[in-house]
């Protein structure tokens, strides 16, 4: 039976054999109930993956792979990608094996990819009914790993004329869940000319902060 403690070893070896060549690790995105898009922006992290091991010099391998919420597979991916613009719902079964992924060492990362917000806060609510998402301050570590971001997170999309704002779970003292809001972080991870007007400057800069969550992730 695998055990989340796994997940934390697996977080502190990878560095220390990074110069490995054959890929050792697999980003997961999260695949949901309620109809949703959970499969959006499809190729945000073939790109990250492809930035992170160029730039981190991590060994992921080079190909996304899918994962349910209450799948035991759930703990073989350090980092796991959510994002979607409708409905959500976790059931009992898959609220509980999320708490168990991420109380274990496990890493979330949900993107709002406009329209989420209502659905995502009271599902994870089911996951961590005693913590709340926080504002995360400019000068905490997640904006200050390989690049820095002294304001914060990069606004990558315009929707409602807001500030992009990061929140987080934390669970014991330990980041677990990193929401990220009116920001759209996964769109700049896209292949460029995905979407009209975008340069590359903001797509890069969009790749920059995921790849300090990455970093982040694998040093705390």
């Amino acid at each position: 039976m695998r055990k989340p403690l796994f997940i934390v070893a697996a977080l502190i070896l990878m560095i220390a054999i990074s110069s490995f060549s054959d890929p050792s690790y697999k980003m997961g995105r999260l695949k949901y109930n309620g109809g949703g898009d959970w499969y959006g922006d499809r190729t945000a992290l073939t790109n990250l993956i492809k930035f992170c091991n160029e730039n981190l010099k991590t060994n992921f391998q080079p190909e996304e792979e899918t994962v349910e919420a209450g799948s035991e597979e759930l703990y073989n991916y350090p980092f796991v990608f959510m994002t979607g613009h409708g409905n959500v719902i976790f059931n009992d079964q898959e609220a509980k094996n999320l708490r168990k992924y991420l109380t274990g060492g496990g890493f979330l990362h949900i993107d709002d990819n406009y329209g989420f917000d209502q659905f995502i806060r009271p599902q994870m609510k089911k996951v961590f009914p005693e913590l709340e998402f926080v504002e995360l301050p400019t000068n905490y570590a997640i904006y200050h790993q390989k690049f820095n971001f002294p304001t914060g997170l990069p606004k990558i999309h315009e929707h409602d004329g807001k500030r992009p704002q990061g929140f987080g779970l934390i669970y014991k003292g330990r980041l677990v869940c990193f929401y990220t809001y009116q920001c759209d972080l996964g769109n700049g991870w896209e292949d460029l000319g995905t979407y009209a007007g975008d340069s590359q400057e903001t797509r890069l800069k969009a790749l920059r902060m995921g790849a300090n969550l990455i970093q982040y992730i694998f040093t705390k």
